[in-house]
């Protein structure tokens, strides 16, 4: 399969957690595939988790920016925070990654971050920038030839989808108001149907086990019913924006 796939997340397990299933389905088909983490760094026991769940979706081996997790300084012994770094920097580091990999698609959250985390919102607003800096050979000379993805995907879920979970776990709908993560149905791009390896991705998951009884998303997860646990599992959803090249217009409306 002559194809692509580079994932952009912010954390050790989100990999898994948001993209396990699309990783390990496309690496079964023989794409290319691989994972850019922006904090945690080499030598963390969060690090070699990350290293053992890459193995397990065949995503190869980590690549880590090595920055600090927003609140957890053990995370980069004396590394600043990913969320304070100059954009200028770090949207080079992540250049260099897409032109070595070169992808024809890139996956992160979408603009909420999937779910209002700092570093998540962050890490959407550099790769946005990075796979557009990374097609100009006059931006970040030095890190590659140019390359340009044709897409990015934004890992997400369908508010309906949201909604129906929390009316789960809560017994009753969310308050006029609440904070929902996912974007409205119809903004679904891709839904893919990733049940055949919900159970590698859940042992992906289960590979940060550090995570695990910590009150993280792994916490979160492991504690859900098992038919909305299954339906996070075995479904993996993206919105979709384009930088491929299109036919010429004389108007934006063309």
């Amino acid at each position: 399969m002559d194809f692509g796939l580079l994932c952009v997340h912010a954390h050790p397990d989100d990999e898994a957690i948001w993209t396990g299933g699309t990783l390990a389905r496309y690496a079964d088909a023989g794409a290319r595939t691989a994972v850019v983490t922006c904090t945690w760094a080499k030598g963390t026991h969060r690090a070699a988790e990350l290293e053992r769940a890459l193995d397990l979706l065949g995503a190869g081996a980590p690549r880590l920016l090595g920055y600090a997790d927003a609140g957890k300084a053990e995370s980069a012994p004396g590394a600043p925070r990913f969320v304070d770094v100059p954009l200028e920097e770090t949207v080079g580091r992540l250049v260099e990654h897409i032109r070595q990999v070169r992808p024809d698609v890139v996956l992160t959250y979408d603009g909420y971050g999937s779910y209002g985390h700092p570093d998540h919102v962050h890490a959407h607003r550099v790769t946005l920038a990075a796979v557009e800096a990374a097609g100009y050979d006059q931006l970040y000379p030095g890190t590659g030839d140019p390359w340009r993805p044709r897409a990015v995907y934004l890992a997400t879920v369908p508010r309906s989808v949201a909604v129906a979970g929390w009316e789960e776990v809560f017994g009753a709908p969310p308050e006029p108001g609440q904070a929902m993560l996912g974007v409205p149905d119809e903004e679904i791009a891709v839904h893919l149907d990733v049940s055949a390896w919900a159970e590698r991705k859940w042992a992906a998951m289960h590979a940060h086990e550090s995570e695990v009884g910590r009150g993280a998303s792994m916490t979160l997860l492991t504690s859900l019913p098992e038919r909305a646990r299954a339906q996070l599992l075995g479904n993996e959803w993206y919105r979709r924006v384009s930088f491929a090249g299109g036919r010429r217009a004389t108007s934006l409306e063309g």
